[in-house]
């Protein structure tokens, strides 16, 4: 298995499976060295039967015959430790090897999803157990055993040089048929695997929409178009069997015939006096052994072709995506934020969503953005929290460019709701408290600060109520009111709030209102999108943008005398829909105060 390759004129550079393999070769070296032990203990049952028909029966000596026996057991016992051994070092090195490259590996997946959003990703990590299980069952131990078939070819050449030509030979024939089978088979097998990952992910983004398929009659259609994966995935792995099965044939027919052929040799040298009665018998058992490492490593090689596409699939995304560096630790955040002719791409698509966007704000600044749909407002947020990389320009935080940041220091001090609240699988308290240490004191305050603390308590089992995959316990308007106590929690300076009321009621809303003036008074940095524009009177600046740009930005009351003009900007009631004043698509109006 190469671990480098060209690169630019150079070696690949190493990932984190290269590590884990490395660091688990040792274990590996000395399986190896066990197999070697085990083969060779493997003659001890040819040994005792040649001894039997040659010494014990023709002397008649049962003391001969009850130590050879308790020989022949403890030699089995030795080869049975051995083997127990053997399989205990490869299950530890490959609890090692999880260790070593699972963590890199779902980074990875993440910076992927992040990237290219979709869930074959997660696919890395079921080809991470795909290695692991391979390293630690009975594939290895198959192919360890491989190396160590010319113990039993010298063996039967030193019954007779017949018997060495008859173990070779079957050998040969059976690596041939191997890698004949390897050949026909691999590619058709890896088309296979790809029609069945891509109808595995497809079933899984399906069955997430369950409610919209049902109510919308989509069940059908969306059915026919796993099933032609599925058929797809189905037709590979039978047109792999097709190729397969005259190779097999050919194997069965191979073992089955080199049985009986050294039988019939072997009774022929018995004719001639060249070797015992004992020594035909010990030859056939000899000459068996020969063959089984390579039908073991035959019925075994499709785990060994998986194995080999899993990891170059795993090593693919770790090179595609590499760890970013160690990042020195910069102090805590305040709060100022300066986002500097920033330009940012939808990571699926070329076409820039934010154009060239600046503006600064000072620590404690509640911060309002609107604009038409498709102006780019989640777009920023996403940029503002480190979600989406700049393709060009940057965002600073306290002066600091966002990518100078360690994102597990950094996630500490920002709250973020999106659009689409997603909650995990869990309770409350360790959904509110991001699955971190739970500070009972502060998942409370985060939850009355925003508003759900009464509701949490009427819940069965209060805080310790399980949400099920993705909420799915709780409501829209429950899940977006417990995404913004996650949010609140710890009261971090920054925090970014995309479309915070969309699934509130007037009782949601006016909690929401009360936490942004709580935290407008603790002097924490507030980024408040929304297209309901009653929250607009807790800003103390505006932003506007439009398609992609920034169309207006100051202070609250200078923006929106812009955007609105001076008369209906404050006018009572202004907060309930004025956005055909101003911008086509815009529905900006301050609140009352």
């Amino acid at each position: 298995m190469s671990q480098a390759g060209p690169t630019g004129g150079g070696k690949k550079a190493p990932t984190a499976l290269n590590a884990a393999i490395r660091t688990t070769r040792p274990a590996f070296v000395t399986a190896i060295v066990f197999s070697f032990f085990i083969n060779l203990l493997g003659l001890t049952g040819s040994l005792y039967m040649m001894q039997v028909y040659d010494r014990v029966l023709s002397s008649r000596n049962l003391t001969t015959l009850v130590v050879l026996t308790i020989l022949i057991a403890i030699l089995y016992l030795v080869s049975a430790s051995l083997e127990s051994l053997r399989t205990r070092l490869l299950v530890r090195a490959g609890v090692r090897f999880d260790e070593e490259v699972n963590a890199d590996a779902f980074n990875a997946v993440q910076r992927a999803s992040l990237r290219q959003p979709g869930p074959g990703h997660v696919q890395a990590l079921r080809d991470v157990d795909s290695i692991r299980e391979f390293f630690t069952g009975q594939g290895l131990i198959t192919f360890c055993d491989v190396p160590w078939v010319p113990i039993y070819i010298i063996a039967a050449t030193l019954l007779h040089p017949w018997y060495g030509v008859l173990a070779i030979f079957t050998a040969l024939i059976s690596a041939a048929l191997a890698f004949a089978n390897d050949r026909a088979t691999r590619p058709v097998l890896d088309q296979a695997t790809k029609a069945n990952i891509t109808a595995q992910n497809q079933a899984l983004t399906t069955f997430r929409n369950a409610e919209v398929l049902q109510a919308m009659g989509m069940v059908g259609r969306l059915r026919e178009k796993w099933v032609k994966h599925h058929y797809d995935a189905l037709g590979h792995q039978a047109q792999a069997s097709d190729r397969a099965g005259g190779l097999m044939a050919g194997i069965k027919f191979n073992r089955a015939f080199m049985q009986s052929l050294i039988l019939g040799v072997g009774a022929y040298l018995a004719i001639k006096r060249e070797i015992s009665p004992g020594m035909m018998i010990a030859a056939s058992i000899i000459v068996g052994r020969c063959v089984q490492p390579i039908e073991m490593a035959i019925s075994n090689w499709k785990s060994l072709v998986n194995m080999r596409s899993a990891y170059e699939r795993v090593q693919a995304l770790l090179r595609a995506l590499p760890a970013p560096g160690a990042r020195m630790r910069l102090p805590d955040p305040r709060g100022d934020i300066a986002v500097e002719n920033l330009i940012v791409r939808v990571p699926t698509r070329d076409m820039p969503v934010l154009k060239g966007v600046s503006f600064a704000i000072p620590a404690g600044t509640v911060l309002g953005v609107i604009g038409p749909s498709a102006a780019g407002k989640s777009s920023l947020a996403r940029a503002l929290v480190g979600v989406w990389p700049a393709a060009a320009g940057c965002v600073r935080l306290d002066g600091s460019d966002l990518t100078h940041w360690d994102p597990e220091q950094l996630g500490r001090f920002l709250g973020y709701l999106p659009q689409d609240v997603e909650l995990f699988s869990g309770t409350i308290a360790e959904n509110i408290a991001r699955f971190g240490d739970l500070d009972e004191a502060g998942i409370v305050s985060a939850a009355q600060l925003a508003g759900v603390h009464e509701m949490i308590q009427r819940l069965p089992e209060g805080y310790n109520t399980q949400i099920g995959e993705g909420g799915q316990a709780l409501s829209g308007g429950q899940r977006q009111r417990i995404g913004l106590a996650r949010a609140l929690y710890g009261l971090p300076p920054i925090l970014v709030l995309d479309e915070p009321n969309a699934s509130l009621d007037a009782a949601g809303e006016q909690a929401l209102m009360a936490a942004i003036r709580q935290l407008k008074t603790a002097g924490r940095t507030v980024i408040l999108i929304s297209h309901k524009t009653n929250s607009l009177g807790l800003c103390d600046a505006i932003l506007v943008l439009a398609d992609g740009g920034v169309q207006a930005f100051g202070p609250r009351d200078e923006v929106l005398a812009k955007v609105l003009g001076p008369r209906i900007v404050g006018a009572p009631g202004a907060g309930q829909a004025l956005g055909s004043a101003a911008q086509p698509g815009i529905a900006v109006a301050a609140a009352p105060g």
